[in-house]
């Protein structure tokens, strides 16, 4: 989903691109480009979301073009790396289609839901990959963004890069494995961005894990050159930045973690509203603003994706909590005041955190039956797995 700088563009109102050409007798034609351009640069397999004006928003059918791709590349053997990449200059990725999926919501169509259906299968594919998966999260990646590239084997940020899963803007919850992502982070970082929607840098995307390399903006063409002519692993060394940017995020892990421990949300929002940080009381402040219900069931789907083993299991999770949000009155009002009417005065319901119930909570991670989302499990554990702490003793054994 998109943020709300991301909003004032609305994504689902534009076309990819139009471009006027002038024909036979000065007659004047638009010819739309295709919302993702799939190319073949030698042993690079290129895709290229195409909706800049709005801020290449995922569309379900660019979703299936991708996936289509990266099936028929996988047997390709002349294919040796798949990158990444948006058109434009402005983002990656800003998120969903959230135009479409708010009038999808309103008519009841299942149209949401084979959506997200399609959207995390993708997400799994691209986790699974057999062959580099390079991903250019340059300038703006958000929502559907993240789940596009922080599942991929090599992710390449900037000192552009502005990333995030703003969802409980809307009153929606983080999906396309971004609860995967977060709950994963070090200490409660993750739990504070998902819960304010914030937003963290490329040197943040790094010490979270969210990204592994950092290149320079200015070398990102000489990259995409070298990845034409050489393996992925040595045409990122050569453009590895050897300084990676601080990252602001852990300089402020002390309150972070200090506020956001524990499993219940008043506690946490006790603690924000009470400290003597100010960022912690300005946070408080960004939660209260959010769908209650959306952060509740935020805080706890982060919860429980830290005890699922697979990135599978936490997408088969998050489609059950994305079918029960958008059939809530919630995600409905949040788009319609973010981005239909732009009023942002939404009306959530209920309207305070206290006034959510804990069953309504756990109601959204009951199994859906025949409509359970069901993946391919893989053969081998996650190509990213946490690190392991050793003692001294199994360090030196």
């Amino acid at each position: 989903m998109p943020s709300t700088d991301a909003i004032d563009s609305p994504s689902g109102t534009h076309p990819a691109g139009d471009s006027t050409v002038a024909g036979a007798g000065g007659a004047v034609s638009t010819v739309t480009e295709p919302e993702v351009l799939l190319q073949r640069d030698g042993p690079l397999a290129r895709i290229i979301l195409n909706r800049p004006k709005a801020l290449n928003a995922l569309t379900h059918a660019m979703i299936c073009s991708i996936a289509a791709a990266l099936t028929e590349w996988a047997d390709d053997t002349a294919v040796h790396t798949v990158l990444l990449t948006g058109s434009g200059d402005r983002a990656l990725c800003a998120g969903g289609d959230i135009v479409s999926i708010y009038r999808d919501a309103r008519t009841e169509s299942d149209e949401n839901a084979r959506f997200w259906a399609d959207e995390y299968t993708l997400n799994a594919q691209i986790k699974r990959y057999r062959k580099p998966f390079v991903a250019l999260m340059d300038r703006i990646v958000l929502g559907g963004g993240v789940g596009l590239s922080g599942h991929a084997s090599h992710r390449i940020v900037t000192e552009r890069t502005k990333l995030g899963m703003p969802e409980t803007t809307i009153g929606f919850v983080p999906d396309v494995g971004g609860t995967y992502l977060y709950s994963r982070t070090p200490g409660e970082l993750g739990t504070h961005l998902a819960l304010t929607a914030g937003t963290m840098t490329g040197g943040d995307a790094i010490a979270l894990g969210l990204a592994d390399i950092f290149v320079d903006s200015t070398r990102l063409d000489s990259l995409v050159d070298s990845l034409q002519r050489m393996p992925a692993a040595a045409a990122i060394a050569q453009h590895d930045s050897s300084t990676v940017p601080q990252a602001p995020l852990m300089a402020e892990r002390a309150w972070i973690d200090q506020c956001y421990a524990g499993n219940e949300l008043p506690a946490i929002m006790h603690r924000l509203q009470t400290s003597p940080v100010a960022a912690a009381r300005e946070a408080a402040s960004a939660i209260l603003a959010k769908s209650p219900t959306a952060v509740s069931v935020t805080l706890e789907s982060l919860r429980r994706a830290r005890d699922l083993g697979t990135l599978e299991d936490v997408l088969e999770q998050e489609y059950r909590v994305s079918l029960r949000m958008v059939a809530g009155p919630d995600m409905v009002e949040g788009i319609r005041a973010q981005v239909i009417d732009k009023d942002r005065a939404p009306v959530w319901q209920p309207n305070t955190i206290d006034a959510v119930p804990d069953a309504d909570v756990q109601a959204h991670f009951a199994p859906l039956g025949e409509r359970e989302l069901q993946l391919p499990r893989p053969a081998t554990h996650d190509h990213k797995p946490i690190k392991n702490t050793f003692t001294e003793r199994e360090a030196t054994a």
